[in-house]
């Protein structure tokens, strides 16, 4: 996986990433992570008793929107 200074590029990001891999992503502790997820300021899924982060939202959020012919 190419990085830029050890950020991942947008096509080799997962459509769901898990909060804790979100938290590395933005630079953030994970109970950071998790308490921006329970006020709604970190965009997120439940499947079952997990919890996701769609990529394209948090790259949104990032100022980063994916590019059509991207996907």
């Amino acid at each position: 996986m190419a990085t830029l200074q050890g950020i991942p590029r947008r096509t080799d990001l997962p459509p769901l990433l898990s909060v804790e891999q979100a938290c590395k992503l933005l630079g953030v502790s994970r109970s950071v992570g998790y308490r921006a997820a329970a006020t709604g300021d970190l965009s997120t899924l439940r499947w079952g008793r997990r919890l996701y982060v769609p990529t394209a939202r948090l790259l949104e959020m990032l100022g980063m929107p994916i590019d059509e012919a991207a996907s």
